[in-house]
């Protein structure tokens, strides 16, 4: 069975999220909920913040459900340290 991924850009970042790893930790929505809104559809915006905050929202997933590239790059940011 093929994992499902989604993306979601601003032109600058893109937004990788892997929904089978999600651990529904509501870190991401309640850390920035003007990008991820699980109350809409689609439930990530990403033209809804700075580049920067994004990231650094991202970049607390616990799960690892939530990953990034930036666009001139291609390669993904893995969320955990």
């Amino acid at each position: 069975m093929s994992q499902k991924i989604h993306h979601y850009s601003n032109g600058e970042v893109t937004i990788v999220w892997q929904p089978e790893l999600c651990k529904h930790s509501k870190l991401c929505w309640k850390g920035l909920n003007t990008v991820f809104n699980p109350g809409k559809r689609p439930w990530i915006n990403a033209n809804a913040a700075a580049t920067n905050a994004i990231i650094e929202q991202v970049k607390k997933c616990p799960s690892g459900a939530l990953s990034y590239f930036m666009n001139e790059e291609g390669a993904s940011h893995n969320s955990i340290s």
